[in-house]
């Protein structure tokens, strides 16, 4: 067995001969493998990673320190007969490669091809593809508890959770459930020390007293820990890298037919040297990188300016002129851009682990205590927390900022991760202003505005490169005139990042004979009274935004016009009701309808009285 927490060190061959990978089938053709093959097999398994993911992008880090592990969970446990849950889901690619989809990792995360999480369209041992953190307890305990109700006595449920991942509220109310009965539940603690960045609080203090030398090794009198005393088996700490001694100890867990917590020691990144040496993330999740060093190719031109990175820098500005101004992140510092400020002025940046709830709520604390919070997370993640933002800091009228970053469309990532609920959810929320930026300039500006609010705000804006300044050629208030041809024929109200599309539908319609006026509210909530009067000008209003169309920006507009007697007919593009598959953020975009061709044709379809396109009011809710 190797020294706990110590990658084992492979020599990377030059090629993938695959001989391992092609004769796999299923799980069933890993367990017929001796245990002389294993080693062989981990060894092409991490080449064949490096080679495919570094091609196509996707998550290398995590994937690399679970090759051996999965490898044991399938030799020990028969999928799909025995359910194998993997929490969060982007290290779950050994796992398809096992159960037999190696094939198809030359379309990782394209469209219509591998997704980057478990799916269950996909192959029948992926039980979930919800990819939000510390789920995967609650499904283990929900699946061990039919199987009891439907006399299966000879199953075993397995949930392979990642201690960053084990920082979240919902992890522990699970456990609290699974440790009170007696069903045969294996949880697989996978230890690296770190989700994105290295894991802190009080669990990874236990965790780490845990791997001290001496501490025992199996759960006793003497032995009592944090999971023992709420009724698990404890079982390691193991080396998650040694095949053969994490099959003995699964082993030994699959018998004991009741809760117990495995607790394996891995290396995010083993066995590739960029990602284990990679100080930000191990490389957790990567673009196109060259496959030996791990670095992405020299752009060409001046480099790109993300999103994410103007709003860091404006946020550290802010913080230099305010000390008031405090910030919160749920594990995620350097992907929401807090990381700067985190160096500078670290005493006030808090990364609460994965615990979105918690870092609502301990903002209205901090609002209450006189500081202005600046909450940071993706988009997709402030749905966790829809109850705080509503109950804990919108009834107390408190004045927090909620920055949300990958909103709309992300991509590659898939429906979990698509942000395109936030508005929608924000929208109901009695006091709360939403701003969207349509480029880094405003991006700026309007966070200098949220943080200056008494009450609470949020900012969305998405994923890659933001816009250069789009100057408006006039403001009515807050509201921003991007163009205009002098007659009133059509409105077009476009939120943030969708101005270039309905800047370059306005030519082609002005090209018509249509006159066009395309207005940026930059506070899209609440309705602004210069934008009541603007759609009361006009013939037409078309309202343009990357968010679900259901309830969102749009449709707030169109019931503040009826509310106000205002008749002007309104049309709302935006994302369907559905499901949204992974796919380049373009590709999906024009699935629903959102290119400047496509809002131009909707304009003239609008006006003569048509239906909107299919893909505009998609209301299903398939993938």
């Amino acid at each position: 067995m190797t020294e706990l927490s110590q990658a084992p060190t492979y020599e990377r061959p030059t090629a993938l001969d695959g001989a391992h990978l092609a004769t796999l089938d299923g799980p069933h053709d890993v367990r017929a493998l001796s245990t002389g093959q294993l080693a062989a097999l981990a060894q092409d398994i991490r080449t064949f990673l490096i080679e495919k993911v570094c091609a196509s992008g996707g998550h290398l880090g995590p994937n690399l320190g679970m090759v051996e592990l999965t490898i044991a969970l399938h030799r020990v446990f028969d999928s799909p007969r025995d359910a194998i849950l993997f929490d969060t889901g982007h290290q779950a690619y050994v796992h398809k490669i096992l159960t037999g989809r190696a094939a198809d990792f030359d379309r990782l995360r394209q469209a219509g091809g591998l997704s980057g999480y478990p799916s269950r369209a996909e192959s029948v041992h992926d039980w979930s593809e919800n990819s939000h953190a510390s789920a995967s307890l609650s499904y283990a305990d929900g699946l061990a508890k039919a199987h009891e109700l439907r006399g299966y006595r000879d199953r075993s449920v397995v949930a392979v959770i990642g201690d960053g991942a084990m920082t979240g509220g919902m992890a522990w109310e699970a456990l609290n459930n699974i440790g009170a009965g007696e069903r045969p539940v294996v949880v697989v603690l996978n230890d690296n020390g770190r989700s994105y960045a290295p894991t802190t609080g009080a669990l990874a203090n236990q965790l780490h007293t845990l791997k001290l030398p001496g501490a025992p090794t199996v759960s006793d009198q003497a032995g009592a820990n944090l999971f023992t005393q709420i009724g698990f088996t404890y079982l390691g700490p193991v080396d998650g890298h040694d095949t053969g001694a994490l099959e003995a100890v699964l082993e030994q867990a699959r018998m004991l037919r009741r809760p117990v917590l495995v607790h394996a020691v891995t290396v995010k990144g083993s066995g590739f040297g960029p990602a284990e040496g990679d100080e930000a993330d191990c490389l957790h999740a990567v673009g196109t990188v060259d496959a030996v060093t791990g670095r992405p190719a020299p752009a060409s031109g001046p480099p790109a300016v993300s999103w994410t990175s103007l709003f860091g820098q404006a946020l550290l500005e802010l913080a230099g002129e305010r000390e008031d101004l405090v910030a919160i992140t749920a594990s995620m510092l350097r992907p929401t851009g807090l990381y700067p400020m985190a160096v500078k002025y670290p005493e006030r940046v808090f990364d609460v682990g994965i615990a979105e709830q918690h870092a609502v709520t301990s903002a209205a604390g901090l609002a209450m205590g006189g500081f202005h919070p600046v909450v940071a997370l993706y988009s997709t993640f402030l749905t966790r927390a829809a109850d705080q933002v509503l109950m804990d800091v919108a009834l107390h009228r408190l004045p927090v900022t909620f920055v949300l970053d990958r909103a709309g469309i992300t991509g590659p990532d898939g429906a979990s991760h698509h942000g395109m609920w936030d508005a929608s959810l924000l929208g109901i929320v009695p006091g709360l202003r939403l701003a969207v930026p349509r480029d880094g300039v405003q991006l700026r500006s309007l966070l200098r505005e949220a943080t200056a609010h008494e009450g609470p705000t949020a900012l969305r804006f998405p994923k890659g490169t933001a816009e250069d300044g789009l100057d408006a050629v006039r403001s009515a208030g807050s509201v921003d005139v991007l163009s205009e041809s002098g007659v009133r024929d059509v409105l077009l109200v476009s939120y943030g990042p969708m101005a270039p599309m309905c800047l370059q539908a306005a030519t082609r319609l002005t090209e018509q004979g249509i006159g066009v006026t395309v207005a940026d509210p930059r506070w899209a909530l609440p309705v602004a009274p210069e934008l009541l009067d603007m759609t009361a000008r006009h013939r037409l209003v078309i309202t343009v935004e990357d968010n679900s169309r259901t309830g969102g920006i749009g449709s707030t507009l169109a019931q503040t016009l009826r509310d106000n007697a205002i008749t002007t007919p309104v049309h709302n593009l935006g994302l369907p009701r559905a499901f949204l598959s992974h796919g380049s953020r373009a590709q999906l975009l024009a699935g629903a309808g959102l290119t400047a061709e496509q809002i131009a044709y909707a304009v003239l379809r609008a006006r003569a009285g048509k239906p909107l396109e299919h893909s505009a009011i998609t209301d299903g809710s398939t993938q």
